[in-house]
């Protein structure tokens, strides 16, 4: 099991961390002309979501217990 304060940081940098730096990126990007800003933006979107699932089957393993 993770620690509590592991799990909400972990939770934190999907939900709220990872979202907010790829909408940063995908409107800051073009404006400082970086390259590959569509691939960025879908990484960090899907590093998000993942980090996210990961900790939703966590949560429902808990739970069952």
């Amino acid at each position: 099991m993770l620690p509590d304060k592991i799990y909400d940081v972990l939770k934190w940098i999907g939900l709220i961390a990872f979202p907010a730096v790829a909408w940063f990126v995908g409107q800051v990007g073009p404006v400082w002309g970086w390259q590959n800003i569509d691939a960025t933006v879908t990484t960090l979107n899907a590093i998000g979501t993942l980090i996210g699932i990961l900790i939703g089957v966590s949560t429902l393993n808990y739970n069952k217990k």
